[in-house]
């Protein structure tokens, strides 16, 4: 559900900074909007990674951390999600209403979100812990049916889809847009190259469900939990690398500078492989010491 909200905003992010009323903003709201990019993507990163940790960490059983981190990370990413969409309304809203109006409107949407997103659910929670555990029993993995390891899997695949599916819709899109005509051909070749990576993606996160239906008429087969296993950390390997080519485009049409372009997206690509791939290696080697 989170990676269904964040997926639509993100996809609008990327794209209007090619519309011709993007370059009418102040300096101040363009730079605005690439911050709010720059932590959506923050907040994906986060949104996206159980998957690769009960891939990586857990080989896919059940275990009370994994619980814990999917939990975790779901709590943090609200807050830059949140942050991304108040920056979005007083950009969109100051438009039309000024700075004042586009503050007041913005600072109601990011009141009502917190206090539904955050508020309702500290209101709610049980003062005391309902159960407790003990460190060894928090890094045990349960014994976990090739049935529920499958269901995971693809569940996880169905997460990461729909972000690679919205960048993919806007990669197409933005090719047959004015402003991309205009664009230096070494960013043009660019963006072809993360298009052919994010498809690259989506067909890797389709093929679980397409094997499952073909090979096994979807009988549940060790043969289809290992395929859906590798085809989602293949997707997720991949997947980065079609981000932050566009992210290099948008920062380098908005701020003119090569620098900072290739900055930021290197720093977006190591984040996301820190989060999905070094951590998780990291607590597995940890847990199997």
């Amino acid at each position: 559900m989170l990676v269904l909200g964040t997926q639509i905003l993100l996809g609008f992010q990327f794209r209007d900074v090619f519309e011709p009323a993007f370059e009418r903003l102040p300096r101040s709201s363009q730079t605005l909007e690439m911050f709010g990019l720059v932590i959506l993507l923050i907040a994906i990163a986060f949104i996206m990674s159980p998957g690769s940790f009960h891939r990586i960490v857990r080989s896919g059983s059940d275990a009370e951390d994994v619980h814990r981190f999917a939990t975790s990370v779901m709590d943090f990413a609200l807050v830059p999600f949140a942050l991304a969409l108040v920056i979005e309304v007083y950009v969109s809203v100051g438009r039309i209403l000024g700075i004042a109006g586009g503050v007041e409107v913005a600072a109601l949407i990011g009141g009502t979100a917190l206090l539904l997103w955050y508020g309702l659910g500290l209101m709610a929670r049980p003062r005391e812990k309902m159960h407790t555990h003990k460190k060894s029993e928090e890094t045990r993995a349960q014994p976990t049916s090739l049935k529920d390891k499958i269901d995971h899997a693809l569940t996880e695949a169905r997460v990461v889809l729909p972000g690679a599916q919205a960048l993919l819709g806007f990669q197409f899109v933005t090719m047959f847009m004015d402003a991309f005509d205009k664009l230096p051909n070494s960013s043009k070749y660019i963006h072809m190259a993360s298009l052919t990576l994010m498809a690259m993606t989506m067909i890797a996160l389709m093929t679980p469900a397409a094997f499952h239906r073909i090979a096994t008429s979807g009988e549940d087969t060790k043969q289809v939990y290992q395929v859906a296993s590798t085809c989602l950390l293949v997707a997720m390997i991949v997947l980065p690398f079609g981000i932050v080519g566009d992210v290099y485009i948008v920062f380098l049409k908005v701020f003119a500078s090569e620098a900072i372009a290739r900055t930021v997206a290197i720093a977006v690509l190591i984040f996301f492989y820190s989060v999905w791939f070094a951590y998780t290696l990291y607590r597995r080697a940890q847990i199997k010491s």
